[in-house]
């Protein structure tokens, strides 16, 4: 049976072509007998949060629009090894293969299914350093004084908040009233009627 093929192509600015990858990807399609359904292109860089093609691209593969997607480069789809796992999962889960020509990666045969499978693992190594870096970030700044989150709320706010609360205004009202956050509210709220025995 002929698999529906989508192609893949990216470049980081204007001035360069996605000409050579599309020629390239779309000889590889003929090779293996597939019919290219769709080409998607984007201008941006890997890290862009906007990139318009490849968002059409993943909206029809969710469509099933078609079976196989082929990308020049593992670069071309992502700067991240979370934000690829993240892509290639989705894929996976949707039934959709992947073709990465210039690293030989075919997730149709298994030394391709095993290798996203690794890239899984150190995408979780990767989020999990992340996490320790950041909170071993924060005890550093915690060491000098810093303060982590938010700031306390003003002491005027708070005791509006209790006013408010006095005359039987409801938690979500009184955020409302005072323009202030809802946890906010809701937290003075439960120490006013803990309180007063309410």
């Amino acid at each position: 049976m002929e698999r529906r093929a989508a192609i893949y192509a990216r470049v980081s600015t204007g001035g360069q072509s996605v000409d050579n990858q599309l020629i390239r990807l779309r000889e590889v399609a003929g090779r293996a007998g597939f019919r290219v359904v769709e080409e998607y292109v984007d201008t941006a860089s890997g890290a862009s949060p906007s990139r318009s093609g490849m968002e059409r691209m993943m909206a029809d593969a969710a469509r099933r629009r078609f079976d196989i997607l082929l990308a020049w480069d593992v670069s071309r789809l992502g700067r991240s090894l979370t934000q690829l796992v993240e892509l290639f999962d989705t894929l996976r889960s949707l039934g959709i293969d992947l073709i990465l020509e210039q690293q030989g990666v075919d997730t149709s045969t298994p030394a391709g299914r095993a290798l996203m499978q690794m890239s899984a693992v150190f995408a979780e190594f990767e989020r999990a350093m992340i996490v320790e870096r950041t909170k071993a970030g924060m005890e550093r700044a915690r060491a000098r004084g810093a303060r982590i989150g938010r700031p306390p709320a003003p002491d005027s706010v708070r005791q509006a908040i209790r006013a408010l609360r006095a005359k039987g205004l409801g938690m979500d009202r009184i955020a409302r009233e005072l323009r202030c956050g809802k946890g906010l509210s809701q937290e003075v709220c439960q120490q006013y009627d803990k309180e007063n025995g309410r």
